[in-house]
């Protein structure tokens, strides 16, 4: 099986579709990692295409703060700002889709996949110790979480923890990562709609599981056209800013 792993879409359709194009025909089925909404432009469009799509999916905290799930409190001014315009815009049927979603874990075809850490879809996955609850706990030898926006991950062998930083050049479109037995996985595909790993080209990932091979790609897309569209919808600058340095 070749799935197609996607993460932190946040409303940013441009880089969807750049995603979409770049993995065409190498993939069977798809996962999605939650926060499809959020920070961008486009929540209906994304929606939308994301219920076309119909992939294996769960939410993440924007989705759940969005659909008011959960409050606000938690965000900082500028993301408190960003959700209450994508809440004030979402069609109400996008908005039930995405207040439907289920929470992770969730396992499919060998493969686990959660937003954030495997015991709390809400903490942040950044360190080894971080990672070791599900490295450890997890039922599958790979796991995929998101929430973070950086690409890459960790392994668990021989009671050792490896960070994985696998990332392609500007100039490659992918890096391959090559599972080797007896050792287990917890990886990120990166934010599909904005990156903070300091490439702003759109990331995901695609896990061919006959060969036990992840592939963390990279997909340039038209960034001034997605920040063009933020100005026009007076999102809050910094979100502007940050989709072009991928910070």
């Amino acid at each position: 099986m070749r799935f197609l792993v996607l993460s932190d879409i946040h409303a940013n359709a441009t880089a969807l579709e750049a995603s979409l194009a770049a993995a065409a025909g190498r993939y069977e089925r798809i996962i999605c990692l939650g926060d499809i909404v959020d920070y961008g432009p486009d929540p209906n469009e994304v929606t939308d295409r994301v219920r076309e799509l119909a992939p294996v999916i769960i939410r993440g905290n924007h989705d759940k703060a969005v659909s008011g799930i959960t409050g606000l409190e938690s965000f900082n001014p500028v993301a408190q700002l960003a959700a209450q315009w994508t809440r004030a815009h979402l069609r109400p049927e996008n908005l039930t889709y995405i207040a439907q979603l289920p929470a992770g874990p969730a396992s499919v075809d060998g493969v686990t996949f959660v937003h954030g850490a495997y015991h709390d879809e809400d903490e942040y996955v950044f360190a080894p110790a971080q990672a070791l609850g599900g490295l450890m706990d997890s039922p599958s030898t790979v796991t995929f979480f998101g929430h973070t926006h950086y690409q890459g991950g960790f392994s668990f062998r021989a009671g050792q923890i490896g960070v994985i930083q696998l990332r392609p050049e500007h100039g490659p479109n992918f890096a391959a990562l090559r599972l080797e037995p007896g050792t287990r996985y917890m990886l990120n595909p990166g934010s599909v709609g904005q990156p903070r790993d300091g490439d702003p080209r759109a990331a995901f990932a695609i896990a061919d599981l006959d060969h036990q091979v992840i592939e963390f790609w990279r997909a340039p897309y038209d960034i001034a056209a997605v920040q063009r569209r933020m100005r026009d919808a007076s999102l809050p600058y910094p979100l502007v800013e940050r989709i072009g340095a991928g910070r």
